[in-house]
């Protein structure tokens, strides 16, 4: 256990949750000896489309994903929120229940993390937490300009390696699982199976609902 507790943080829509994003939410959770990840279903995403199935839906399936894994946990602020979730404020909010040492780790993928200069308040992401970037980009992806000397001034090249409560950015690597949501509403639309790309307790929370599916 670390003498100081690390909290990592995995937002998405999550519609629907899928081994993707529990295998990533894991492994970083291991690599990085994390006391606890949280999956923090999004209310409505200021990037993304809206979402398929309801907050209410999308919050019980993170919920049937994560039980019994003991390092990952829901939290489900941003769908008490009425207007759009912004992250630096999500971050402000977690800090201040938090002791000032204790190190909390933003997890992005790569396209999110190129997208950054068009977030709220993205300046002032790192005084809150450190960014993890999930995979290392393609090598014929470019950072937009406006991250270059971001990476510059903050990168850490092991990610074990991040010291203090926040401020730094560290790539972490992965093998991405080939599933994405899309993917999968759009089996479930066809009435496919989507067993083995979502854990059963999802998988059955969706038929029990009659989620995703194209209506007779």
């Amino acid at each position: 256990m670390s003498p100081t507790r690390r909290i990592g943080v995995l937002g998405g829509t999550f519609d629907p949750v899928h081994i993707g994003h529990l295998r990533s939410a894991l492994e970083v959770a291991e690599v990085l000896a994390l006391d606890e990840l949280r999956l923090m279903p999004n209310a409505r995403p200021p990037h993304r489309d809206t979402p398929q199935v309801s907050a209410q839906d999308r919050l019980a399936m993170v919920r049937c994903a994560v039980e019994g894994v003991p390092t990952l946990a829901v939290d489900a602020r941003e769908l008490a929120r009425d207007k759009p979730s912004y992250t630096v404020e999500t971050l402000e909010l977690m800090r201040a229940e938090m002791a000032a040492s204790e190190q909390l780790f933003l997890l992005l993928g790569w396209d999110a993390f190129c997208g950054l200069p068009g977030w709220h308040r993205w300046e002032e992401l790192l005084q809150h937490c450190h960014i993890l970037v999930l995979q290392r980009p393609d090598a014929d992806v470019e950072p937009p300009d406006a991250l270059r000397n971001l990476l510059a001034a903050r990168s850490v090249s092991d990610p074990q390696a991040l010291q203090g409560p926040a401020g730094n950015i560290a790539f972490v690597w992965q093998t991405p699982l080939a599933v994405s949501a899309t993917q999968i509403r759009q089996l479930l639309a066809s009435g496919k199976s989507v067993r083995f790309l979502v854990p059963d307790a999802v998988l059955a929370y969706i038929d029990a609902h009659n989620l995703y599916r194209a209506p007779n």
